[in-house]
């Protein structure tokens, strides 16, 4: 099947591209597209420790190290180094499991809940972005990319 011109993208011809290989292609380039823009907008932090505060807050119990690293799919040595500088700024603090006190537990601290509500605009600002982001796309089209990746992702792990 010629995919090419429906994977038109600015001057690019993507020609006889399967179009598995074009959607990977287009998560990077989005993602670093995303991050460009999101480290723009964020004075103080980058996009993935932006992230990893809220991935941290997305957790039912303050997470560990190897928990965070799950959840934000990053490398445990990548997740160490995002949180290094989060906790230089007084982002996050590390505190011992209450249970298990060798376990160390990831919390945000109040600056970081206050740098959240400052930078927001108590969440206009993220819906704003979203809506702009998500504009045009109806919700089967969303549910449907969203299930997509989701088996994409749990291929993955099985690689």
């Amino acid at each position: 099947m010629d995919y090419s011109e429906e994977m038109k993208m600015d001057n690019v011809d993507f020609g006889d591209m399967p179009p598995q290989a074009f959607l990977l292609g287009l998560l990077s380039a989005f993602d670093n597209r995303y991050q460009a823009a999101a480290d723009a907008y964020f004075k103080e932090i980058t996009w993935k420790q932006f992230f990893a505060i809220i991935c941290i807050n997305l957790c039912k119990e303050a997470p560990t190290l190897n928990e965070l690293s799950d959840v934000m799919g990053s490398s445990h040595q990548n997740v160490k180094q995002i949180l290094l500088r989060l906790e230089k700024k007084g982002f996050i603090a590390t505190v011992p499991d209450e249970k298990d006190k060798r376990k160390q537990r990831i919390v945000v601290t109040d600056a970081a809940r206050e740098f959240l509500e400052s930078n927001d605009n108590n969440g206009k600002h993220s819906k704003y972005v979203i809506g702009r982001i998500f504009d045009g796309i109806d919700e089967k089209s969303l549910i449907n990319t969203i299930q997509t990746i989701m088996k994409m992702e749990r291929n993955l792990s099985k690689i």
